[in-house]
C-alpha cells in the first residue's frame, strides 16, 4: 500500500530528509518522494505512542495551494471552487476548514482535499500523488476568476495524539484556543505558520504549515519534548485505518463516488436538490441522484475473524462456497489499538448492512468477516 511512485522519475525529498536519516528513518518511495516508513522504534510502538502520547509526522509531500479571487473577495474564490467540489465552500467561516472532493463528470473522486478560509483567500491541502493534476485542474476550471498560487516553499508537519496540545503550547500558547477544524495564522518560534486543529489519525492534534527553511528547527523543537516521537508512514496508515479514514488511490478514486464511499456526510444540504445552490459541480447528476435513491455499492468497515489480516485487493464473497466475487478489500491490516485485524472494502448495498457476514479469500481459503461501523476506535477530536 505504501509504495506509490513513478518508478521512472527521480524521487523528491522533503525539507526534513536529513533529519529523518539522522533519526534512523527507513526511507521508501511514496508518491514520488523518499519518505520514512518507520524509525528504530518500529511501526507498532509508533502507532501506540501516538495514541497514548504524541507523534510527529512529516507530511511535506502534500500539495499546498492558495486560491485567490481576482476581485480580492474570498467569497468569490469560494463560489468558484464550488464549480469543482460538491461541498458548501461559501459557508466556511474565516478561521475554519472543511473536507472536500474534486469530482469528475461520472461523479468519481479525482482527489480529496482540505479547504481553509484564511479570511483573504482559500488555502488548500491536496494529496501528494495528485498535486500536479489538482493544480492543473484548478487552473483549467477557475483561472477566469482566481489566481492559483502553489506553495512549494512551505513544509507541512502533523503533530497528533493526546499530548499534542501540551507539546505545541510550549512553543505557541495560542494553539490551545483552537477547536477541531479551526485554523489560524500563528507565529511559532518566530516562524509565520498556518496551524489547523486537524489530522489523519483520529486523535486530537494539529497540522502546521511552516516555511520550508524553518521546518527542521520546528521539528527538532517538538521532538525535544520526551512525549513526542517521530512517526513514519507505516503507523500513519494503521492509525488512519483504525479511524476509518480513506486513503486516495485505495479506498477512493476516480471510479468511486462520494456516496459509494460513504462520504455523503461531507455534502451539505445547500448543494443538494432542494438547497439554495444544488449541483453546479462535475458529476452532479450522478451524485445528487445517489444522494436521493442510493448508490449500488458502499464502502464498509470489516472485522475479520481470528488474527490474520486481510489485505487490499482480496476478493469478497457472499458465502463461503460462492464462485463470483461481490466486492473487494480496499484497505486492510492489523490495528494495534484495536488488538486485531481490520479492513475496509466495497460491497453491493444490500450486502453492506451492519453485522452482515461475508467472506474474503485468503491463501486459498474463505475467511469470514463481519460488516461493522467505522471508525473502528473512538475519535478524540477537541470540539
Amino acid at each position: 500500500m505504501l509504495a506509490q511512485n513513478d518508478q521512472t522519475a527521480p524521487l523528491q525529498r522533503t525539507p526534513l530528509h536529513a533529519l529523518h536519516l539522522s533519526l534512523g528513518g527507513k526511507m521508501v518511495p511514496f508518491a514520488g518522494y523518499e519518505m520514512p516508513v518507520q524509525y528504530p522504534t518500529g511501526v507498532l510502538k509508533e502507532h501506540l505512542h501516538t495514541r497514548a502520547k504524541a507523534g510527529l509526522f512529516d507530511v511535506s509531500h502534500m500539495g499546498q495551494l492558495e486560491l485567490r479571487a481576482k476581485s480580492g473577495h474570498v467569497a468569490d474564490a469560494a463560489r468558484a471552487l464550488e464549480r469543482l467540489v460538491p461541498q458548501d465552500i461559501l459557508a466556511i467561516a474565516p478561521g475554519r476548514q472543511r473536507y472536500a472532493q474534486f469530482t469528475n463528470e461520472q461523479g468519481g473522486i479525482l482527489d480529496d482535499l482540505m479547504v481553509a478560509n484564511s479570511g483573504r483567500h482559500l488555502f488548500l491541502v491536496v494529496n501528494a500523488a495528485c498535486k500536479a493534476a489538482d493544480e492543473a485542474h484548478l487552473r483549467d476550471g477557475l483561472s477566469d476568476v482566481c489566481d492559483i498560487v502553489s506553495r512549494p516553499d512551505r513544509a507541512l508537519l502533523a503533530l497528533q495524539g493526546p499530548h499534542a496540545e501540551a507539546a505545541l503550547s510550549r512553543l505557541c500558547s495560542q494553539v490551545d484556543t483552537l477547536r477541531f477544524m479551526d485554523t489560524a495564522p500563528l507565529t511559532v518560534m518566530g516562524l509565520d505558520c498556518l496551524v489547523s486543529r486537524s489530522g489523519y489519525t483520529g486523535e486530537d492534534g494539529y497540522e502546521i504549515s511552516v516555511p520550508a527553511d524553518g521546518a527542521v528547527a520546528l521539528a527538532e523543537a517538538l521532538l525535544d519534548d520526551p512525549e513526542v516521537l517521530p512517526i513514519g508512514l507505516g503507523a500513519r496508515d494503521s492509525l488512519r485505518l483504525e479511524a476509518g479514514l480513506c486513503l486516495y488511490g485505495h479506498d477512493i478514486d476516480a471510479s468511486t463516488t462520494p456516496v459509494e464511499a460513504a462520504l455523503e456526510w461531507s455534502i451539505q444540504k445547500s448543494r443538494r436538490n432542494g438547497g439554495p445552490r444544488p449541483g453546479g459541480f462535475a458529476g452532479a447528476a450522478v451524485i445528487l441522484d445517489q444522494l436521493e435513491t442510493g448508490a449500488p455499492r458502499r464502502r464498509v468497515g470489516l472485522r475479520p475473524d481470528g488474527r490474520a489480516p486481510v489485505r487490499e485487493g482480496a476478493p469478497l464473497f457472499g458465502d463461503d462456497s460462492a464462485t463470483d466475487s461481490i466486492g473487494t478489500i480496499s484497505s486492510g491490516g492489523f490495528g494495534p489499538s484495536l488488538g486485531g485485524p481490520l479492513a475496509m472494502g466495497y460491497l453491493p448495498t444490500p450486502q453492506a448492512r451492519h453485522d452482515a457476514v461475508i467472506f474474503a479469500e485468503l491463501r486459498g481459503q474463505r475467511l469470514p468477516l463481519r460488516v461493522c461501523a467505522t471508525p473502528f476506535i473512538p475519535t478524540s477530536y477537541k470540539r
